[in-house]
């Protein structure tokens, strides 16, 4: 499956594999696997659930880090929920990959999303504020997943998302994408200016509620 934005070409991330255990939840019994960047420390991990090395495309999704919608419930933006309904899928089909990358505030880190949230309060969406801090509006490496995929033995995606971008960084990737799945979430007020933004700005495939 090809997108329809040219390939996303990113520098080459080194990682390596550290560990895995076994981590039950309310969805699955899931295996997490633990990796590391040598050049800086960062931690990733991936959970999978069934046989994911037989050959078969696999269910997954490439989640970036939102400790504020993933851990703390925040309404501002659809990454919580987007986590539980991928996980939530994955269980059910008993087979599959969530992929968790800490790229927190895509990729600006913590601290300087409390500061973007700050413009937000005070007007700005949700690229703006990031542009405003000196970033460009998507700073995340995708590259990371290759050397995720090649040690879990996944060779290719039925990719959950809503980003085109993350297609173009697979097309980029040579990694094969045999059927896009979209996770559409239920708005509320304080997230549907940051899901228009992410339409209008972003290219997200989502139904726009302007």
């Amino acid at each position: 499956m090809s997108s329809n934005n040219p390939p996303v070409e990113q520098e080459k991330l080194a990682l390596e594999y550290v560990d895995s255990c076994n981590l039950p939840t309310t969805w699955a019994n899931f295996r997490m696997h633990a990796f590391v960047e040598p050049a800086t420390g960062k931690e990733h991990i991936a959970l999978t659930l069934g046989d994911v090395a037989d050959g078969k495309p696999v269910l997954a999704r490439i989640h970036s880090e939102c400790l504020t919608g993933d851990a703390l419930f925040s309404l501002r933006c659809d990454c919580g929920p987007q986590l539980e309904m991928a996980l939530k899928k994955i269980a059910d089909e008993g087979r599959g990959a969530l992929l968790y990358l800490r790229q927190e505030g895509r990729g600006i880190g913590l601290l300087n999303k409390v500061r973007a949230y700050h413009l937000q309060d005070d007007g700005a969406d949700t690229v703006e504020a990031n542009q405003r801090l000196g970033f460009a509006a998507d700073l995340r490496n995708y590259s990371l997943v290759e050397p995720m995929l090649q040690h879990l033995g996944i060779h290719s995606l039925r990719l959950m998302t809503n980003n085109p971008r993350k297609l173009s960084a697979m097309e980029g990737l040579k990694v094969t994408i045999t059927e896009h799945v979209p996770l559409i979430i239920e708005r509320n007020p304080y997230n549907d200016r940051y899901l228009n933004t992410k339409v209008s700005k972003l290219g997200h495939m989502l139904s726009p509620e302007l």
